[in-house]
Parts: structure tokens; sequence; C-alpha cells
């Protein structure tokens, strides 16, 4: 049974940096209350691509993150900044290494400490955002974005367990990909949920991969059914039905393992987290069999779910508080594992 706890946040304002992957965002809170959180996108640039380009991501970080800052320490009311924390894990590494430097920046210049936060514990401490929300612990928490599709056992902030995650492609990739055999642009995912609003996702049989593994997933096979069925059905094929198959598929293997975890680790709270938390089906689904079987279920307010530093400040804010800190040599790690020594 999970329990609410008396979660510790840092007093003072502080501001928080993401810049992981596509999104500039800088955010200024206060303890739990976001008092500012700008993202500017890069959804626009990378379009043309059908993805983003590392390369490109970065120069764009480098273009924005100024006017990010300013516009987020202006909405906040100016603030007197006591702490920065910053994504430098994991991620594209040119563009972590925008925000870093800007957050070792800002840190010199006005004296204060800085904190280096993981992207996917942001994610995790997301549903904090809304301030009516009670986090549970432990609880099972399902991450699903463009990146990552990983199951967790959350048993209080700082103590993670990775119980599953995708043996090849995450979740998103598979909705972008699907959009784009379909011809519906980037990003996939919100456009095939407009389109499965119409369809019948009964239409076309497609995979649930993996169905005797009960934590971990596979996309990459539901790709290549995706592909097969556009080539076979050419011209004839429903968009709006293919979509609806499509995203049926991917939300049946995400309820069903979450709800595996929960059942298998005698937890009944769940949070949902992540890009595609987003996703209106994925939402109601998972919401209705958690309720079928009494299990609560958290997901952070929609500004909360794509990539944003509002989440890295609200992590950071706890590890703050417990007395972490970085130092001057704080570097970016494109591939890194949850942290799991727990909060001081």
């Amino acid at each position: 049974m999970g329990m609410s706890v008396d979660l510790q946040f840092w007093p003072d304002p502080i501001l928080a940096i993401e810049t992981s992957c596509d999104e500039t965002s800088i955010a200024v809170l206060h303890g739990r209350n976001i008092l500012s959180n700008v993202v500017a996108s890069q959804i626009e640039m990378h379009l043309k691509w059908g993805g983003v380009v590392p390369e490109a991501a970065a120069r764009q970080h480098v273009e924005s993150i100024i006017p990010v800052y300013l516009e987020a320490l202006e909405k906040a009311g100016n603030p007197s900044i006591s702490a920065v924390c910053v994504t430098n894990r994991p991620g594209l590494v040119g563009a972590l290494s925008v925000g870093v430097s800007a957050a070792k920046a800002v840190a010199f210049q006005k004296r204060i400490p800085i904190l280096g936060i993981h992207h996917l514990e942001g994610h995790l401490m997301s549903p904090l955002g809304d301030p009516t929300a009670q986090l549970k612990f432990p609880h099972i928490a399902l991450i699903v974005s463009g990146g990552h599709t990983e199951i967790v056992r959350v048993d209080s902030p700082g103590i993670y367990k990775i119980l599953g995650e995708t043996r090849d492609d995450a979740a998103g990739e598979a909705f972008d990909k699907g959009a784009r055999l379909l011809g519906l642009g980037y990003p996939g995912g919100f456009a095939i949920q407009e389109q499965a609003k119409h369809g019948n996702p009964k239409r076309y049989k497609l995979p649930r991969a993996i169905p005797k593994d009960p934590f971990n997933f596979s996309f990459s096979g539901l790709k290549t059914a995706m592909l097969r069925l556009v080539e076979s059905e050419g011209a004839q094929i429903s968009i709006p039905d293919a979509a609806a198959s499509l995203q049926a598929a991917i939300v049946d293997v995400l309820v069903a393992k979450t709800i595996n975890a929960c059942e298998e680790s005698e937890i009944e709270a769940v949070t949902l987290v992540g890009g595609v938390s987003a996703n209106l089906k994925l939402r109601e689904t998972l919401t209705a069999e958690c309720g079928r079987l009494g299990i609560s279920v958290t997901v952070p307010p929609l500004a909360l779910c794509t990539d944003n530093a509002a989440m890295i400040g609200l992590a950071g804010s706890l590890r703050l508080q417990a007395g972490e800190r970085s130092d001057w040599s704080l570097e970016v790690v494109p591939n890194a594992e949850l942290p799991n020594p727990p909060l001081q």
C-alpha cells in the first residue's frame, strides 16, 4: 500500500535548465511552486528532417538559451536565485553541453550552488508540479517518450529500480515511425492520436510484442508490421483505422505490463510520465484498467509531460534540500543509469 510522504523542498527560489534533446527550457521554482516554465520548442525546425538532428539541435540551443533565460526570470518576477539545477545526463551530448555551460555561467556569476540532475528523475518527479497531487511511495512509474520506455519502482525520491525497459525502440519511436509511414509527419504521437479518434482500432491486426515477458517491451516488430501493412494495403489503406490500430497496439502493451508490475510488486499506485503520457488514449486506458483493480493513477499536468525545466527543478529542489551539490567539474553524460543513492 502506498503512503504519502512529507517531501522537503529547497526553501528559496532556484533556476532549472533542461536542454537534453530538442527543447530549450528554463524554469524558476520556489519550493514546489513553479513561478515560470519557459519552453522553446524546435519541432518546426526538425519537421523537415522527420526527426531530431543532433548538430542542428545544439546550434538552436545556443541561439535560444539567453532569450529563454531572460523570459523565465521576467515571468517569475526576477526573484533572487539561490541555486541552479541542470540536466547533465542522459541526452544528446551537444545539447546537454549548452545547458550545463549556461548553468555554470549563472552559478559562477551569482556565486550560488549548482547541481546536475538526471533527465529521467525529472520525469519521475514531474507529477509534483500539480500542487494538489499527493504522490504515494512506493509507486510504479511508467516512463514513455521518444527516447525512453521504462517501468520503474519508485520507493522514495532517489530510490529507483528499473523493472522493465524496451529491448529496442521506445514507444514514442513507434508512434513517429508509424506516422511517417502513414504520411502524417513529425512528431508522430499527436498526429496518430488525432487520426485514431475517427478510426477502428480492430481493423488491422498488429502484434503485441513479447507477451510472455512480464515487464520488458519491444516495438521494433510493430514498426516492421506497420511497414508491411502500408505496403500491402497501398492506396486502399484507411489512415484513421491504421492509426487507431497502431495506437491500440502500443497502449495495450504499455498498460498490461504496468499492471503486471503493480501486481507482482503488490503496489497500488501508478504514475504515468514522459512525452507519450500526453496521449489521451493511454491516459484513459491506464486510468480505467487501474481503477478496475483499485490502483491509483497520477499523471502530471500536460505542460509537464514533454521535456521541460520545471520537472528538473522539482527533482533538484529535493536534492538541494538533502544537501547535494555538484562542483565545477560537472560534466555531461550522454548515457547514464538512474541515480540510486537515497536523498540524505
